[in-house]
């Protein structure tokens, strides 16, 4: 198992290619990128990883845990893999990590966020809240059973039911506990980007998706309006997970962008 800096980390991809780190949303694993990772490995040297506290990565995390924190972490991991520059993908929380990364260090050259924020929706946290009523009062199974709705279309999950199931035992197994979630969950609630650096910000790619359950495709226009160089790409249809659901699309964008 490949681990740098308490993380769990996979490369796929030619050892000279650009690096593009990819971070995943409040799952937090480097699974959640299976149906990207072939068609982005054939052109650049892609590192996908497990946040701290999930996954098979280091699995204690502090309270008060912050998204500085868990950008702090990502570039712990560039400096233990001697990367010195890359682009990242990120998916919800994960695109939060990149703007983070991006401010603290200068060392993101190209950022991508898929159905992210700058500022927390009123809807959001309500979605937020109520899942967090289920993890406390139905425990994790009813969680992980929920979850598909705030992530997936209606018709993707009626048509996708048999995979959902089967892999609910994998997801159940992997949890990492409702101390570490609620702790996730509130980093997520408590962020806010400093407004007087956002100029320092490299190209910015907003993916955004019009029938999002748990991000208002308003979230996506204003952190892209909030970029100085910034460009918003729309699905109609996708849901939360729009890498998951329309992953050749989504590939193909991404791509285009990076090489732009």
């Amino acid at each position: 198992m490949a681990e740098a800096a308490g993380l769990y980390y996979e490369m796929h991809g030619p050892p000279d290619a650009p690096p593009l780190i990819l971070s995943s949303g409040l799952g937090g694993s480097a699974a959640y990128w299976a149906p990207n990772i072939p068609a982005l490995a054939e052109r650049y040297r892609v590192i996908a990883y497990d946040h701290r506290g999930t996954g098979r990565s280091d699995r204690a995390l502090p309270a008060g845990t912050a998204v500085t924190d868990m950008t702090t972490d990502v570039l712990a991991l560039m400096d233990d893999l001697e990367i010195a520059r890359a682009s990242l993908v990120g998916h919800a929380l994960g695109g939060m990590i990149g703007i983070e990364a991006a401010l603290l260090s200068g060392r993101i050259d190209r950022l991508v966020a898929i159905n992210a924020w700058r500022t927390l929706s009123p809807h959001t946290r309500r979605c937020f809240e109520m899942r967090l009523a289920l993890l406390r009062s139905a425990g994790p199974e009813a969680f992980l059973q929920a979850q598909p709705l705030f992530l997936f279309p209606p018709d993707w999950i009626a048509s996708h039911d048999g995979q959902l199931t089967a892999e609910l035992p994998h997801h159940l197994a992997a949890f990492p506990g409702t101390a570490t979630m609620e702790k996730r969950i509130a980093a997520v609630q408590a962020y806010a980007p400093h407004h007087s650096a956002i100029a320092k910000l490299p190209p910015l790619l907003a993916i955004a998706t019009r029938d999002d359950f748990l991000v208002p495709f308003a979230s996506s226009q204003e952190l892209a309006a909030s970029f100085p160089r910034a460009r918003i790409e729309t699905f109609k249809w996708g849901g939360h997970a729009c890498n998951v659901t329309d992953p050749e699309r989504f590939n193909h964008i991404v791509i285009e962008f990076l090489r732009s």
